[in-house]
């Protein structure tokens, strides 16, 4: 049931032209993958060059990381719902411009209502800044905080992208660490 809600809410998303810019310039739109009804929710910012190739979302060397840090807690793909906030591939993957942002948000907070996840993890500061506003995620990262979406409590926890360990090693132990200790206190 939820995926049929899921495809639906992609079809109004093409219907309505959101970002056209961005729209015209991809592949195709990057909607989520993994299991709809998850009690884990993983937020990234936007599809990279092969996620826009093979309409799913972290598949590239971030995504591998991510396979990995799952596979340190036990889980896989089929484990968790993995989405971004921006559905279509900025140029030169760009970081996603807050116009775009906007725009995509009430989907996502669509996506959200329809998955009703037990704990949202925002990867990088993009998604966490739309749950987390004002904080810098270097000094929250990995620590669960309790909001209120569309009148439901939902667990968020904010991480370091995937991305960031490729380009600084010192965070991939960091990011594996946050990862375990979040999903041993969901379980």
């Amino acid at each position: 049931m939820q995926q049929t809600h899921l495809d639906q809410l992609a079809t109004e998303i093409i219907e309505q032209n959101i970002c056209p810019d961005l729209a015209a310039q991809a592949t195709q739109l990057v909607m989520g993958s993994g299991n709809p009804n998850a009690n884990i929710l993983f937020i990234g910012e936007a599809p990279g060059k092969k996620e826009d190739e093979q309409g799913v979302p972290f598949i590239g060397a971030a995504g591998k990381f991510l396979d990995t840090m799952l596979a340190a807690a036990g889980m896989n793909r089929d484990d968790v719902y993995i989405t971004n906030i921006v559905k279509y591939r900025p140029p030169n993957n760009r970081d996603p411009k807050p116009a775009e942002k906007a725009a995509f948000l009430p989907f996502l907070l669509k996506q959200i209502d329809i998955i009703q996840p037990k704990v949202i993890i925002t990867l990088g500061r993009h998604s966490m800044e739309y749950f987390l506003p004002d904080q810098k995620i270097g000094h929250i990262h990995g620590q669960p905080r309790q909001i209120k979406l569309g009148g439901k409590d939902y667990t968020i926890i904010p991480l370091f992208h995937p991305a960031a360990a490729l380009y600084n090693g010192s965070l991939r132990q960091t990011l594996l660490d946050d990862f375990v200790s979040v999903t041993e206190s969901i379980n």
